[in-house]
C-alpha cells in the first residue's frame, strides 16, 4: 500500500492546530474591526448536521466588554449561578479527572498559588469573569432545542473559530466558567434566543506573562483511538 506523503496544506495544518493554545493573559489593544469581523466570517463556514447552523454568537468590545465583566463579577459574588448545560458531579471519570488536575498543578503552578491556597484560586477564578483581561468575547449560544446533538454542532463551530483566531494571529481562551451566569449574559446582551454554551476571550496575547508559556499534554493517539479493520 502506498503512503501520502505530506502536502503542503497538511504542514500548515499542523502548524495550525498544533500551535493553538489557551491565553489566559491579553494585552488590552484592541482588535482591528475588519480583523475581527473576518475571522467570524470565516468560522462560519463550519459544519453542522443537514447545515443546520444551530448557533447565535454574540461578541462584546469596548464599554459593552467592560459593563458585562462588571455585572458578571457581581452574579458570581451574589453566587446568582445560571447554567443552561450542568456540570454533574459525575461528569468526568476517574481519568479525565485526573488530567484536570494534573492541568491543575500547572496552571496554578505558574500563577504561583499554591495547592492549599483556596482562596488565592478563588480570587483568581473571579478575576478571570474580567475575561483575562481581554479586549474581546465571543459568547456561543445552542438555537433550537439546545439539545446534545445541536451543542455538539456548536463545538465544531468553537473549533473552527478558535482555528481562525489563531491563523490571523489571535490568541484565545474558551471559558467554562462564564458560561455558569448565562441570565446574566442574556440580560446584559438582551439575548432572547438560545442556551449559552461557552465564552470565549480573545485579543493579543501578553507574552510576557507566566501562564501563557503552559504547554499541555495530549493523551497518546492509542489511548483515546481504535483502529479498525
Amino acid at each position: 500500500m502506498s503512503l501520502l506523503a505530506p502536502t503542503e496544506l497538511s504542514d500548515c495544518a499542523e502548524k495550525l492546530i498544533r500551535g493553538r493554545h489557551s491565553t489566559r493573559a491579553f494585552r488590552p489593544e484592541a482588535l482591528p474591526e475588519d480583523t475581527i469581523r473576518a475571522i467570524f466570517s470565516l468560522a462560519g463556514a463550519a459544519p453542522s448536521n443537514s447545515n443546520a447552523q444551530p448557533w447565535r454568537v454574540e461578541v462584546v468590545s469596548g464599554a459593552t466588554r467592560e459593563r458585562l465583566a462588571n455585572a458578571l463579577q457581581v452574579a458570581h459574588a451574589e453566587k446568582r449561578v445560571s447554567v443552561d448545560f450542568p456540570y454533574p458531579d459525575d461528569l468526568y471519570s476517574q481519568a479525565l479527572q485526573a488530567r484536570r488536575a494534573a492541568f491543575g498543578t500547572q496552571l496554578y503552578g505558574a500563577l504561583g498559588i499554591a495547592a492549599d491556597n483556596h482562596e488565592a484560586r478563588a480570587a483568581y477564578n473571579a478575576e478571570s469573569l474580567r475575561f483575562y483581561g481581554a479586549p474581546h468575547a465571543a459568547f456561543l449560544f445552542v438555537t433550537g432545542d439546545g439539545g446534545a446533538r445541536l451543542a455538539a454542532d456548536v463545538g465544531a463551530y468553537m473549533q473552527t473559530l478558535l482555528l481562525a483566531m489563531t491563523a490571523y494571529g489571535v490568541a484565545s481562551c474558551p471559558q467554562g466558567l462564564l458560561s455558569f451566569y448565562a441570565d446574566t449574559v442574556r440580560a446584559e446582551l438582551a439575548v432572547s434566543e438560545g442556551q449559552l454554551l461557552v465564552g470565549i476571550s480573545f485579543g493579543y496575547a501578553d507574552g510576557t506573562a507566566p501562564v501563557n508559556h503552559i504547554r499541555t499534554e495530549r493523551a497518546a493517539l492509542e489511548a483515546i483511538t481504535t483502529f479498525h479493520s
